[in-house]
């Protein structure tokens, strides 16, 4: 597969921040705690399906120490509708225990600190930083893994390689391109018949062929 050109890497960095840089997070929250509690449940599970799941979540565990002290079975019920909610119950409850013993109740602001979190791993955290505080990184889902590979941006067969990869290439607004990527591969540059005719980037494709990470 023929890979991006400096010139093209450019001009797609430039595409992108015009067309997405007011995007954010289709996941609904209102505070780093909700948001935190939202990223998680959203691995491998649809925005719009976690945005179902999370009133009654949030309405009955409003804070880290009331999640803290939750039944198991009661936290499974309310999210039974999510992928690997069994796993997942277990990682929020355990991740609410350590933000009320470790950090006050406050959910920390730091990709390394938020990684020591049950359930929290390297997409997850960089993911809330980047909603929460507009840092200035990139996560890899499956939408910006395939759209990486479709525009000729990574030939990695890992999600974290290719978060590096797209670090090293595109260096600074990284924020807005992490949220652009996901909406374009989800509206867009779809798995299965992508929309081409809608795309604004046609002239970079390279192939459109899925790819799974």
């Amino acid at each position: 597969m023929k890979k991006a050109t400096k010139k093209e890497i450019e001009q797609i960095h430039a595409l992108f921040i015009e067309k997405y840089s007011d995007a954010i997070t289709e996941l609904v929250y209102t505070n780093a705690y909700e948001l935190l509690l939202a990223v998680t449940l959203s691995a491998q599970c649809t925005d719009k399906r976690v945005n179902l799941i999370t009133p009654a979540l949030f309405l009955k565990y409003p804070t880290p120490q009331i999640l803290a002290e939750a039944d198991i079975n009661d936290v499974k019920a309310l999210i039974s509708s999510c992928s690997f909610f069994n796993n997942k119950a277990k990682n929020i409850i355990e991740m609410a225990k350590r933000v009320v013993s470790v950090y006050g109740g406050e959910i920390p602001m730091d990709e390394k600190e938020l990684m020591t979190l049950g359930g929290v791993g390297q997409k997850t955290a960089n993911v809330v930083m980047i909603e929460f505080t507009g840092a200035n990184l990139m996560a890899v889902d499956t939408h910006v893994f395939r759209v990486s590979h479709r525009l000729g941006l990574s030939e990695d067969k890992t999600a974290l390689k290719t978060e590096a990869t797209l670090v090293k290439k595109f260096k600074n607004n990284l924020h807005a391109l992490h949220q652009g990527m996901v909406l374009f591969g989800r509206y867009i540059c779809t798995a299965k018949n992508p929309k081409c005719q809608e795309c604004f980037l046609t002239q970079f494709c390279k192939t459109k062929e899925s790819f799974k990470v």
